[in-house]
């Protein structure tokens, strides 16, 4: 209905984001409660559907990778997926995708999420199954070298064979200076065949435990039914004793000069720039209004960069302008793939230009409203779902450290103004140092044995 208001409301001339920007926007009402072995338990009843979502959210991510073992996040994974003492390797798809629901995990900087949607007749063993692969996972030398072995290809796939992959990688190695955002999240091949099975049980014991995991449970539920299942299931596992974890202390500091690197690929078909920037942590005030300069900049065909770049000056074939997240200092970036005939630094002169007229001209207030509305649809629709709700609220708790977060976040959007989005432009990109990659294909044995100077004395 609200969806339909608004596009009636466009349709009639009137200021869609006038309509939303005072729209009360419903809040995802959840219960939180922390069991005696220290596991967060965060609910959200929702009967529109005969569904629900369980997701557990452990509290490690690429970041806290042991040094010279990048990617054991990232292995975990795909690990929690094998055996148990109780399961067979593969159960998990048995219980979910076999009565038509799905599951899935994926991993970030600072968080691993293990996620399932089924009927929610199904919920009890769902709960038993999560709990059984946090205490009894079977890490041994066969699912450890299997899991291995599927990483490494995945790494192949998505970063080596990929013409851009590499550059996506070298952006947070390139870009950091200190912090463990650095490094590769997906892992490096050198890394995961030097590791032992020993380091894999180490760093289970040391992370997949109750006090350093969130449980989210969403959708069709009983909320006294589901209590008694989660103290059943969880609260009989054990918080361990006197084993403290290694959380991450490096703090990246501020950057007191601009930087440039050259990276190359095998199969770069056009030359790439990337101009990084440090930004605040997903907590911040200025979040909200960053998200909606990087809208204005680089979201849907109409967007600056892409209108400016790749239509009227075709010096691209695309342009992006984008953060990461995390719990600690993100990253803004810009990023362009060069159009035949044109050289990098006419991109990179290209980027800044539209960066600077968006910090520093009079921003129409019919754009300002249409990319608020854009971003404020984009996450109501996902909050359509039980699953989509549960996400809002792991991923407040996990890079925020609050779940209220998720509802604080859509407040805030609705709030930003065009002074907002110039001023958080001016402080984290025009005023600020910046990292400046430049990528292009690496010079081939030929051309490279072409370029060297003859020996002396031998015949050209």
């Amino acid at each position: 209905m609200r969806a339909r208001a608004i596009a009636l409301l466009a349709a009639a001339g009137a200021s869609v984001a006038a309509f939303a920007a005072d729209l009360a926007i419903p809040k995802i009402a959840y219960s939180e409660r922390t069991l005696a072995n220290g596991l967060q338990v965060i609910t959200i009843e929702d009967h529109t559907s005969p569904t629900v979502a369980v997701q557990v959210w452990y509290h490690v991510g690429s970041k806290d990778d042991p040094q010279g073992r990048s990617g054991f996040a990232h292995l975990f994974e795909h690990l929690m997926f094998k055996s148990t003492k109780n399961m067979k390797a593969e159960q998990f798809d048995r219980l979910t995708e076999d009565v038509g629901g799905h599951n899935n995990a994926s991993t970030a900087d600072d968080f691993t999420n293990y996620f399932e949607a089924v009927p929610s007749n199904h919920l009890q063993r769902l709960l038993w199954a999560e709990a059984e692969r946090m205490a009894n996972l079977t890490v041994d030398e066969a699912n450890f070298k299997s899991e291995r072995a599927v990483v490494e290809e995945e790494l192949r796939q998505r970063v080596l064979a990929q013409p851009y992959g590499r550059l996506f990688n070298a952006i947070p190695k390139d870009s950091y200076l200190v912090h463990p955002y650095k490094r590769p999240g997906i892992g490096s091949i050198e890394d995961l065949e030097a590791a032992k099975l020993q380091d894999v049980i180490d760093f289970h014991k040391t992370w997949y435990r109750p006090d350093y995991a969130t449980l989210i449970v969403a959708g069709d539920f009983d909320p006294a039914e589901l209590d008694k299942w989660v103290d059943q299931y969880f609260g009989a596992l054990a918080k361990p004793a006197n084993q403290p974890v290694p959380r991450v202390a490096s703090v990246e500091p501020a950057w007191d000069k601009d930087r440039r690197y050259d990276e190359h690929g095998p199969n770069v078909p056009l030359p790439a720039v990337v101009l990084s920037w440090l930004a605040p942590p997903e907590k911040s005030a200025d979040t909200a209004a960053l998200a909606v300069a990087a809208s204005l900049l680089s979201n849907g065909e109409s967007s600056r960069l892409n209108q400016a770049l790749v239509y009227r000056d075709q010096i691209a074939q695309s342009a992006d302008f984008g953060s990461t997240s995390g719990a600690d200092n993100s990253l803004l970036y810009a990023f362009a793939v060069l159009a035949s005939g044109h050289k990098p630094e006419q991109a990179e002169k290209a980027l800044l230009a539209v960066i600077a007229d968006t910090a520093t001209k009079p921003i129409p207030a019919a754009e300002l409203d249409k990319v608020k509305t854009k971003l404020l649809t984009q996450a109501l629709t996902k909050r359509q779902t039980a699953e989509g709700k549960a996400f809002a609220i792991g991923e407040a708790v996990l890079l925020n450290g609050d779940a209220a977060a998720a509802n604080d976040a859509l407040v805030r959007l609705q709030a930003v103004t065009a002074a907002d989005v110039a001023r958080v432009l001016k402080q984290y990109v025009l005023d600020a140092h910046r990292v400046t990659i430049v990528y292009t294909q690496e010079a081939k044995p030929e051309d490279a044995a072409a370029k060297k100077p003859a020996a002396k004395g031998a015949k050209p």
